[in-house]
């Protein structure tokens, strides 16, 4: 591989991760502490979803991000040569 391609590689997976940390950051820290009043008007499962989002949502958005970032890895592996195959 060419240092081009490296650069390219590592370029698209930081985007890709700020992307990511930036959906988690606004779910986070938005749902759970910032909009957590206006939230809390809808219930989920009986409870506020601002306290849902707040005890259990960001999590939840957290794994799913994570397999999110798998398959774009997974992708970008692909694209750039550097899948096990």
């Amino acid at each position: 591989m060419s240092q081009e391609n490296a650069t390219a590689y590592w370029k698209e997976n930081i985007k890709y991760v700020f992307i990511l940390l930036a959906i988690w950051f606004a779910v986070s820290y938005g749902a759970g502490i910032l909009f957590v009043e206006q939230l809390n008007e809808i219930k989920l499962a009986g409870f506020p979803l601002g306290f849902w989002f707040a005890q259990q949502g960001s999590i939840y958005v957290f794994v799913v991000l994570i397999l999110v970032y798998i398959r774009l890895m997974n992708k970008l592996d692909k694209k750039y040569g550097y899948d096990e195959e």
